[in-house]
This record gives C-alpha cells, structure tokens and sequence, in this order.
C-alpha cells in the first residue's frame, strides 16, 4: 500500500468500520465471532468472494473486488437485467452447497425481535401504527418452517459486485449460516421489486413471491431501529420505511 494518498472510511459505527486504502479494504470489528464466521464462510462458498489478504485480531484485509455494486438501496440501479439472473444464479448455487456448520437464527427468536421492533417502531412514533400492524401481519407469514440452506444471510445490493453481465464476487460473510433461502432473495430484491422477476429468472427454481415480500417487511421492520441507534440520520428518508408503507398497497 506504498504511496496511497487516501483513506477512504466506507462504514463507520460503534459495532465495526470498513476503510479502503488504495485497492484493500480493512474490516475492523468489534466482535472477533463475526470475523471467525465471514472468514470460514467465505472459504466454503462456491461463489466468488475477495481474496484475504491477512488477518490480525480484529482487523481482516480483503482485496477490492472488480466492478461495481448490483445497486444500492433507495436508488434505481443501473445493472442490466442479465446482471440481476446472475445474482439469482449466484444465490441458487450458494443455496444448493453443503450447509455450514454452524445453524441460524430459530424460528422463535426471529418472531420475539420481530414483535420487540414493531412495539418501539410504534412506541416511539417511528412509523403510524396501521403501517407496522399491516406489514407485521405480512411478516409473520414467512416464519414457517423451511428447508435450511447455506445463507448469506445480508444479501443486499451493495454487497454484490459486478462487471458488465458477470459476478465478480459477494461482500459481507459475517451473517452467513443456515436460513431460508427466500430471506436472501428478498434481502437483495427489497427496495427493486422490479428485479425480482430477474432474479428468479436466474434462480431456475419455483419461487413464492408473497413469502419474498413477506421478507421484505420483516427486514425493514427489523432494521430501522438499528439503523437510528447506529446514526443513520432520521428513519424518514430511509428506504425501508418506504418500503414499509408501500407494502400491501399501503
């Protein structure tokens, strides 16, 4: 890294902080669990992910990643329909590898955080009432029982990279465990519905577009609190609120 003239800070908050330095990224994190993981992960993916280029405690060094992001959320992204199956190609191939051993969050603890967020959205007058009722009804729908499969676990638009029509790798391992394969589809198509169809397209597989939107509420409801806590400015302009009222044709 001999003469880079910049640091650039990606994501600053109290949990972790990404900085680029020329073409290497240094992930600092607070928990050295979530590092074990998205380092382990990213050794028994089947898809592309950033070389490592060393690691010491806390601190996990990844080369840059070729291309761009797919999109990111609240704004219209400007990869082809191509890119988009890509990414649901991607994500199919992800989700028919071995499960990683350790498991994902159960069933009863995604729907005890999903009924503590929806009281502080409404406690806290975050969004109106109505809002969070509707979409908490539609949220429960995707806590059914599913096949488990090797997850991401935070697919979201910015985490997958791209150049031209060809994934070039997939950021952010830290969440990945066993889950519902739908959680990851809905994770990168929140806030682009009009990909989804792309992504399925490339997934090659059935897939319940209700149970996705269902994602789509429960990852928005379940966010904004940590997004307000972690500095992300007023929960008016974020896009998972618009996500929120938009759904169900509210």
């Amino acid at each position: 890294m001999a003469g880079v003239e910049e640091v650039k800070v990606v994501v600053a908050h109290r949990e972790r902080a990404t900085l680029r330095v020329g073409d290497v990224f240094l992930k600092i994190d607070a928990d050295q669990a979530r590092t074990d993981v998205e380092v382990e992960a990213m050794a028994l993916a089947p898809v592309p992910t950033p070389e490592i280029l060393w690691r010491k405690p806390l601190v996990l060094a990844l080369a840059a990643l070729r291309g761009t992001a797919l999109g990111h959320l609240g704004e219209p992204s400007t990869a082809s329909a191509a890119a988009w199956r890509a990414a649901g190609a991607a994500a199919r191939v992800l989700h028919d590898a071995p499960l990683p051993p350790w498991p994902g969050r159960r069933l009863d603890e995604l729907g005890s955080h999903l009924a503590d967020e929806c009281e502080w959205l409404v406690a806290n007058d975050v969004l109106p009432a109505d809002v969070v009722a509707r979409n908490r009804r539609l949220a429960e729908t995707a806590l059914r029982s599913w096949r488990p499969v090797f997850i991401h676990g935070d697919l979201q638009v910015d985490h997958v990279f791209v150049a031209g029509d060809e994934i070039t790798g997939v950021l952010d391992w830290s969440e990945a465990s066993q889950g519902d394969a739908l959680f990851d589809l809905a994770t990168l198509t929140v806030g682009h519905p009009e990909h989804l169809g792309d992504v399925v397209a490339g997934y090659g597989t059935d897939v319940d577009g209700d149970l996705v939107r269902a994602w789509w509420s429960l990852r928005c409801l379940s966010n904004i609190r940590w997004l307000v806590e972690h500095g992300y400015g007023s929960p008016e302009g974020y896009p998972e609120v618009a996500v929120l009222i938009n759904a169900g044709g509210g």
